[in-house]
């Protein structure tokens, strides 16, 4: 339909269950229904979407409105990891949109080669992710209780206060940094892949103190759980240091699937 384009969330391996068992009644983004478009060895979940919302021209605005964003983030996650719990998947970037399902179909064609060499990469693996913040606020606590209080309205109470602050913060990176290091040398004969990501500021970083290192691991499922006991168990020991372990998720960092055309671009082919 002209009024429609085809979102596609990832590709997949295709099992019976997915269409037998995991997809009836499964809404996508705009509530859709989720569907599987087929070539050969491989197939891709779509599901019809609003040009209005979805035209290139549309994405540019809608892609700074966050609430938007969020509502489609969540949906578009809500498939992916339906499909992961019954096959190999390759996560699309979000808000990927094609003119139509036989465009889909032909994408599909032009690069079965390239998908089913990553399918075959990441089956039985899973992603974890690794987040290590300096909480400066934890060693300047440590170290004001340490210190002599002068008078509250002096100057030298308040350069002595400023100069904590500024240790605590020097201590608090100093001690993430080495606690990435020990991270790294932990679980390096664990992971098959690993990823550094741009570290977060503001709304994603989420919590307290400032993200230093944003990572993403590649992890055999069945040597996921001591992955994530031995990254805990290598920052417990480091003051000023705040770990995150998100996981076990589809591999979303290690899918790099070619990029589809814009529709309005496609449509003029």
């Amino acid at each position: 339909m002209d009024d429609q384009l085809s979102y596609a969330y990832a590709v997949v391996r295709p099992v019976a269950a997915l269409e037998r068992d995991a997809l009836p009644g499964v809404r996508g983004v705009a509530d859709a229904p989720v569907t599987l478009v087929h070539h050969g060895d491989v197939a891709a979940a779509v599901s019809p979407v609003p040009r209005a919302d979805f035209s290139e021209a549309a994405l540019k605005t809608h892609l700074e409105d966050l609430d938007w964003l969020e509502t489609v983030a969540r949906a578009h996650h809500h498939v992916v990891e339906t499909l992961g719990a019954h096959t190999t998947v390759l996560p699309l970037r979000l808000a990927t949109v094609y003119l139509d399902d036989a465009r889909v179909r032909e994408m599909l064609g032009e690069q079965e080669k390239t998908f089913t060499a990553l399918l075959d990469r990441l089956a039985g693996h899973v992603e974890w992710g690794v987040k290590v913040y300096a909480d400066q606020s934890r060693t300047t606590a440590r170290s004001q209780a340490a210190t002599p209080a002068d008078e509250p309205d002096s100057g030298r109470a308040y350069l002595r206060q400023r100069r904590h602050q500024q240790h605590a913060r020097e201590d608090a990176w100093s001690s993430a940094a080495e606690a990435v290091r020990r991270i790294e040398d932990q679980v390096w004969n664990l992971a098959v892949a690993h990823v550094r990501h741009r570290p977060q500021q503001g709304r994603l970083a989420g919590g307290t103190g400032e993200n230093v290192a944003n990572d993403a691991y590649l992890v055999p499922r069945r040597l996921a759980e001591e992955f994530r006991d031995r990254v805990l168990q290598a920052a417990e020991e480091f003051p000023g240091v705040r770990v995150e372990v998100t996981g076990p998720w589809v591999p979303y960092s290690f899918a790099q699937a070619p990029e589809p055309q814009a529709p309005e671009g496609a449509r003029q082919q």
